[in-house]
C-alpha cells in the first residue's frame, strides 16, 4: 500500500495555504508593514476619472486643463502612497530617521492645484479657484496626515555609524531585490514563499543592526558577502531551471536557503542576546556603585 510521507515543510492535505499552495504555514514570511490608510490614494485616482472623460469634445483648452488635472491628482496620489509606505516603515522600526522627502505633504500640496484645475470655470474666478485649491490641500492633510517630522530612537546614536549602517542595509536590500526578481521569473509559488521567508530573516538582521549600529562589524559579512552569494546563486538557478528544470539544482538551492536562513537567524539571536548581556552587566555595575555609595542596600544584605 502506498504511504504518504511528509515533514515539517510538506503540504498538509485539507489545509491549503491561501496565496501559496503547498507551503507550510510556518514557512510563510511575515507580511511587510502596511499603513492602515494605504488604500486611500487609489480612491483619489478613481475620483479623478471624470476629469479624464470630460477632456474630450470641448476644445484644446478643456483638453489640456482636464488632462493636467488628472495627471496632477495621479501624481499626488502616488506621492501620498509612497509617503504612507515610508511612514509604515518608520513606525515598524525602533530607531528610524524621518523621511528625507515629505511625500505626504507634497502630495497634499499637489492635490489642491489638481482639483482647482479640474474644477476651473469662468464663474469661479481666481478667488473661487483659490478656495478649491485650499480645500484640496486641507483634504489631503486631514485625510492622510503629516509625514513623520523627527527621528525616532536616535538619542545618543553616532550619526556616522548610523549612516554606515544605512549604506550597508541599502546594499543588502539591493541583493534581496535581485534575488526575489530572479526567483519570480520561475513563477513557482512555493519557491517564492521560501525566498520571501529567507528575505524576512535577513531583514530581521537588518533591524537588529539598525537598533544597535555597534553590531555592524559582526554582521557586515552577512549583509553583504552572504547576500551577494545568495543573489548570484538565485540568478544562476533561475537560468538553469528555465532551461531544463533540474530538480537536483532546485533541491540544492532550497538547501542553500535553509542554511542561510538558519545562519542569519542565529546571528540575529546572538546580537540580541549580546545586547541583553551588556545591559545586565551595566545594571550590575550600577547596582554595585549605588551600594558602595549607600544609596541602596548591598546585594545579600539584610533589610
Amino acid at each position: 500500500m502506498a504511504q504518504r510521507f511528509g515533514g515539517k515543510y510538506s503540504p498538509r492535505p485539507g489545509a491549503p495555504t491561501p496565496g501559496f499552495p503547498g507551503v507550510a504555514p510556518d514557512r510563510l514570511p511575515d507580511p511587510a508593514p502596511r499603513h492602515r490608510l494605504a488604500g486611500r490614494p487609489a480612491w483619489l485616482v478613481f475620483a479623478a476619472f471624470p476629469f479624464l472623460f470630460n477632456a474630450f469634445g470641448d476644445g484644446p483648452l478643456a483638453l489640456a486643463r482636464n488632462l493636467g488635472a488628472f495627471a496632477t491628482i495621479g501624481l499626488a496620489a502616488f506621492l501620498l502612497r509612497e509617503g504612507l509606505k515610508a511612514e509604515a516603515a518608520w513606525d515598524a522600526r525602533k530607531t528610524a530617521r524621518r523621511p528625507a522627502l515629505p511625500r505626504k505633504a507634497l502630495g497634499s500640496v499637489l492635490l489642491g492645484p489638481g482639483l482647482a484645475a479640474g474644477a476651473q470655470a469662468p464663474e469661479l474666478g481666481p478667488i473661487g479657484t483659490g478656495v478649491v485649491a485650499a480645500v484640496g490641500l486641507a483634504l489631503g492633510l486631514i485625510g492622510f496626515g503629516l509625514d513623520p517630522m523627527q527621528d525616532k530612537g536616535m538619542e545618543g546614536v553616532d550619526a556616522f555609524q548610523q549612516d554606515r549602517v544605512a549604506k550597508v542595509v541599502a546594499e543588502g536590500e539591493k541583493h534581496l531585490t535581485a534575488l526575489r526578481e530572479a526567483i519570480a521569473r520561475i513563477d513557482d509559488a512555493r519557491l517564492t514563499a521560501r525566498t520571501e521567508a529567507f528575505a524576512a530573516s535577513a531583514r530581521g538582521l537588518f533591524r537588529a543592526v539598525e537598533d544597535d549600529p555597534g553590531d555592524l562589524t559582526a554582521a557586515r559579512r552577512y549583509m553583504t558577502v552572504y547576500l551577494q552569494g545568495a543573489r548570484d546563486a538565485g540568478v544562476k538557478f533561475a537560468d538553469l531551471w528555465a532551461g531544463n528544470r533540474d530538480e537536483t539544482a532546485r533541491a540544492a538551492f532550497e538547501s542553500l536557503l535553509d542554511d542561510l536562513e538558519a545562519n542569519f537567524t542565529a546571528r540575529t539571536r546572538a546580537l540580541l542576546e549580546s545586547g541583553r548581556e551588556g545591559l545586565e552587566i551595566e545594571i550590575e555595575v550600577l547596582r554595585d556603585r549605588l551600594a558602595r555609595d549607600g544609596v541602596i542596600s548591598a546585594p545579600g544584605s539584610g533589610p
